[in-house]
C-alpha cells in the first residue's frame, strides 16, 4: 500500500506543476506531431536549379529537356553565363547550377566524351544527391541510347544488350519511399521519451531539493523505504510513459502511414525495459540536479551529443568504437535500434536480443543505483536529524 500511496502522491505533484505537466504530458504528446508534420513531404522533390547551355544545340536542349522532366530538380531559368547563374545560387533562388559545354553536341557526333558540369550547394547534402542523381540517370539514358543507335544488330531489343549488357533494377526496402520522416522519426521518438522523462523528474527532484533543504526525499513515515520510494516513482511514470509508447504505436504511426512490420507485444516486449531503463537513468542522473533551472542545463548538453552517436546522424560502423561503447551507456541509443529494426524492418524480438537484453541489464544496473541513491539520502537524514 506505502508504494501506491507514494505513487499517488507522485501523481498529484506531477499534476500540480505546470513545468513537469509540459515536459512528460504535452511534450511526448505534441512533439511526435510536430515533426512528423515538418517531414510530411518525406523526399526533397522539385530542387530549383538553373542551366547555362553554352551549346545551345537540340542534343542539349534535349539532356535539359529530360532533366527538368524528372520529379527530383525543376529548372527555373536559363542563365546567360556563370556569373549570371551563380547570382541564383548566392540569392538562394536555386541551389544547382548544370552547364552544357559548348563542343556537347559535337563530342557526341564525333564519338568524343563530354562532360557536363554539376556545381551544388553543398550545405546541403540532399540538393546535391537530387542533382547528381538526375544528371547521371540522363546521361546514362542518352549515352545506352547513342550506343544503340550505333550498332547494327538486327533488333533493337539485341542492340540495347549489347550496349548495356549488365543493368541494375533497384529495389528499396524497409523504406520503400525513401522518405525521411520514416527515417528520422523512429529515433525522434525514443529521443523524446528519454529526455522528456529527464527533464520531468529532473525537475522534480529540483523543486523536492528546494523545499527539504538539499534533500531529494520528502519528510514523512511514508518515505522511509528505498524501495518503496523507488517502486512508487517508478510506477507513477511508468504508467504515464506506457500511455505515450502506446500512443507513438497506434497514433502516430498511423496519421503519418510510417513502416510498422511489428506487433503490438513485440514492441512491448523491449518498450517496456525501455522504459524502466529511461526512468531509472533519469532519477539517477537527478542526483547532479539542486535546483530546477539546473536540469535544462544538462539537458542541453547532452541532447546533441545523444543524437550524434545514436547511429542515425551518422552510420554506426562508422562511428569510433570508444564512443560507440560510450552511447551504450544511455537508453536511447539501444531503443532506438530496438525500434527502428522491429517497427520499420520486422525483425522478431530474438533478432534484436542485443539491444533487448542491453536494456534490460540497464533498466536493472540503473534501478540498483536508484536504489543505493535513496538509501544514501535516507542514511545522511537520519545522520542529520
Amino acid at each position: 500500500m506505502k508504494i501506491l500511496q507514494i505513487c499517488y502522491n507522485e501523481f498529484k505533484e506531477i499534476f500540480s506543476d505546470i513545468g513537469i505537466v509540459i515536459f512528460v504530458i504535452i511534450l511526448p504528446l505534441a512533439y511526435p506531431l510536430l515533426y512528423a508534420y515538418v517531414y510530411d513531404n518525406e523526399v526533397v522533390r522539385e530542387v530549383p536549379v538553373v542551366v547555362v547551355d553554352d551549346s545551345q544545340t537540340k542534343v542539349s536542349r534535349e539532356f535539359l529537356r529530360r532533366c527538368d522532366a524528372s520529379p527530383d530538380i525543376k529548372i527555373i531559368s536559363h542563365a546567360t553565363g556563370m556569373e549570371n547563374a551563380r547570382t541564383y545560387l548566392e540569392s538562394m533562388d536555386a541551389y544547382g547550377i548544370i552547364r552544357i559545354p559548348r563542343e556537347f553536341s559535337d563530342d557526341i557526333a564525333q564519338g568524343r566524351q563530354t562532360v557536363v558540369g554539376i556545381y551544388c550547394d553543398m550545405a546541403s547534402m540532399m540538393y546535391y544527391k537530387n542533382l547528381m542523381i538526375t544528371v547521371a540517370v540522363v546521361a546514362q539514358d542518352m549515352n545506352k541510347e547513342i550506343k544503340v543507335s550505333k550498332l547494327g544488330s538486327s533488333t533493337d531489343r539485341e542492340a540495347e544488350i549489347s550496349a548495356a549488357p549488365v543493368t541494375y533494377e533497384s529495389i528499396a526496402m524497409y523504406n520503400p519511399q525513401s522518405g525521411y520522416s520514416s527515417f528520422l522519426i523512429p529515433a525522434v521518438l525514443m529521443l523524446i521519451i528519454q529526455q522528456s522523462l529527464m527533464l520531468g523528474i529532473g525537475m522534480h527532484m529540483g523543486g523536492t531539493r528546494e523545499q527539504n533543504f538539499g534533500f531529494a526525499i520528502p519528510k514523512g513515515d511514508l518515505y522511509r523505504n528505498p524501495v518503496y520510494i523507488y517502486l512508487g516513482k517508478m510506477l507513477a511514470y511508468f504508467i504515464i510513459y506506457i500511455v505515450d509508447a502506446t500512443y507513438f504505436f497506434v497514433v502516430v504511426n498511423k496519421i503519418f502511414t510510417l513502416p510498422q512490420m511489428s506487433t503490438f507485444g513485440t514492441y512491448l516486449a523491449w518498450m517496456v525495459p525501455y522504459l524502466i531503463a529511461c526512468i531509472s537513468y533519469s532519477i539517477l542522473f537527478s542526483i547532479l540536479v539542486y535546483r530546477r533551472e539546473d536540469c535544462i542545463m544538462l539537458f542541453v548538453f547532452l541532447s546533441l551529443p545523444l543524437i550524434f552517436i545514436s547511429g542515425i546522424s551518422w552510420p554506426i560502423s562508422e562511428i569510433p568504437q570508444k564512443w560507440l561503447y560510450f552511447s551504450y551507456l544511455f537508453p536511447s541509443s539501444l531503443g532506438i535500434h530496438a525500434y527502428v529494426r522491429t517497427n520499420t524492418m520486422g525483425a522478431s524480438i530474438n533478432d534484436i536480443a542485443f539491444y533487448h537484453w542491453g536494456l534490460i541489464i540497464q533498466a536493472a544496473i540503473y534501478t540498483i543505483l536508484s536504489l543505493i541513491f535513496y538509501y544514501w539520502q535516507l542514511k545522511k537524514r537520519k545522520i542529520e536529524e
